[in-house]
């Protein structure tokens, strides 16, 4: 390699791979710990196969790949060997070999630089095979509940490798104690990102912000990411005016910020509704007819909005036709719910007579996939209107799912909802009064906007809290429910009096058809 090249050679296109070399008495050091004082901790942001076990890199040299030691390239495993190195679980399982690369190299406890495209016969050339290293380190996977969940029932070799599970609270509770933590923490977060100080009632407006993020008011998010998003916000604000602190304006001009950016979708539909091409009524009463809440979440933003629920019954043989589910747009929670609703209905009022109802349910202009049971105490509501005969009132909106007992449940997005039919009333009905019935076991969730509660004060809109089925249809229809009396009859004038009394009338018109139609074609036995 090192005598003198003849002057020929010189002038060769190659030439310049025959000059000598001294990389064979180097040292390729791939890991180094002489300026560590302690156990190694590395955060693998793009856990690839060579980026986690090492790489043999080649260069090309007259149209051939060749390599030497030189080129061997460390992975985070050898550079977390003998600490710890923290792996994004979704990442990993998105990189090609990664996945069963980091579980054979944990069994093995060595770490062995292999190359998939000599495994796979992808290339065939010259390469090299470097000693395995012994391998002592802790691997730490972050990521969704949902994915260590599928690992651990679909992956034999995941819960032998990942014994320790770690599961982090997203919520805590809104104690005076824990207050006070969650403000240091939100100085803390203001500090380190160089945001300005906030005064204590911004403070106080970030933490109500928290317990609505919980949808809990008596729970904090621990969602940090979602809080420093709102300060760096409320910072920005501040700095356009050239303000010192943060006030609490700031903070809810931010809030309304996001929304405006977000709410699109939600105005088009109220849109719909203002100029009636979706038909709601927020004024009057009818029969069979309420007005129910749902929620829509697109990209990370939520608003509720209201829907029309009808029923219509007739005589028939105890049938009740969830229209949704019929024509393949209703989901299988949503399905259980009228399961359920039919349930209450037969024991409470046909124990020891056949039901001859058929009815029909069904939310009115909804094109899409229905899904849910948080609508099924209002569906249920209609279905007894429709069967009383009595009128409700369309200035209230409903939410909330029944049981086979008629008690309402607690469902979520409450406060979305509530807001939603507000916005929707205040539109079609300013001056008027309007109201909402939700399920009591709901009460603690509510962390309603500052308009709705100043609407409340005002006595223009309502939040009526129920547990039964009965006591929401006291309020909306205004007549009382009625309780069974010592021989098991409600008052005739009552809700369930007249609900009794009109599926009697069913089932002696199906008695009278029978035995009409029986003697029309002579059969005795029948």
């Amino acid at each position: 390699d090192f005598l003198s090249k003849p002057e020929e050679m010189e002038n060769l296109p190659f030439a310049m791979y025959l000059t000598p070399s001294f990389e064979r008495y180097s040292v390729n050091v791939i890991v180094s710990r002489e300026a560590e004082e302690a156990a190694p901790m590395l955060v693998e942001n793009n856990p690839t196969l060579h980026n986690l076990v090492g790489d043999i890199e080649h260069l090309s040299q007259i149209g051939a790949l060749i390599t030497n030691f030189t080129l061997i390239k460390p992975g985070a495993l050898h550079k977390a060997n003998g600490g710890y190195l923290v792996i994004d679980i979704r990442k990993l399982l998105m990189e090609p070999f990664a996945w069963e690369a980091l579980k054979r190299v944990l069994r093995a406890k060595e770490i062995r630089i292999e190359s998939p495209a000599q495994q796979y016969s992808l290339i065939s050339t010259v390469t090299l095979e470097p000693e395995p290293i012994p391998l002592e380190i802790k691997i730490v996977l972050v990521g969704e509940r949902l994915l260590y969940y599928l690992l651990y029932e679909y992956d034999p070799d995941f819960r032998e490798l990942f014994k320790v599970a770690a599961d982090f609270e997203e919520e805590m509770e809104r104690s005076d104690a824990n207050t006070m933590l969650y403000t240091q923490v939100i100085a803390t977060m203001a500090g380190k990102d160089g945001l300005k100080p906030l005064s204590a009632e911004a403070v106080g407006r970030v933490i109500e912000q928290s317990s609505r993020y919980a949808e809990d008011n008596g729970r904090l998010s621990m969602h940090l990411g979602s809080l420093s998003d709102l300060l760096k916000e409320a910072d920005y604000l501040v700095n356009a005016e050239q303000r010192t602190r943060i006030e609490k304006a700031d903070i809810e001009k931010a809030l309304e910020s996001k929304e405006y950016r977000m709410s699109r979708p939600r105005d088009r539909l109220y849109e719909r509704i203002a100029d009636g091409t979706l038909m709601i009524n927020v004024t009057g009463s009818a029969a069979g007819q309420v007005n129910g809440l749902s929620m829509i979440e697109l990209g990370g933003y939520s608003f509720g909005i209201p829907s029309r629920i009808t029923a219509r019954t007739r005589i028939g043989k105890g049938q009740i036709i969830d229209i949704a589910r019929e024509v393949k747009l209703g989901g299988p929670i949503h399905s259980k719910g009228v399961m359920i609703l039919s349930a209450y209905l037969g024991s409470k009022y046909a124990g020891k007579t056949p039901l001859s109802l058929s009815a029909s349910l069904v939310f009115e202009q909804t094109y899409g996939y229905v899904e849910g049971d948080s609508a099924s105490g209002a569906e249920l509501f209609a279905l007894l209107s429709s069967l009383a005969d009595l009128p409700i009132l369309q200035t209230f909106a409903v939410t909330g799912s029944v049981n086979q007992f008629g008690e309402l449940q607690a469902v979520g997005g409450i406060n979305e909802k509530i807001e939603g039919f507000f916005d929707v009333c205040s539109r079609l009905d300013p001056d008027g009064e309007h109201g909402v019935i939700i399920p009591a076991a709901n009460v603690r969730h509510l962390m309603l906007t500052s308009e709705v509660r100043e609407a409340v004060e005002k006595g223009t809109f309502s939040v009526y809290a129920v547990h039964t089925v009965d006591e929401g249809m006291e309020i909306l229809t205004g007549v009382p429910a009625g309780e069974r009396d010592g021989k098991g009859n409600y008052p005739d004038d009552s809700i369930n009096g007249r609900i009794v009394k009109q599926l009697a009338a069913y089932a002696e018109a199906v008695k009278t058809f029978v035995a009409g139609h029986s003697e029309a074609h002579g059969d005795s036995k029948t």
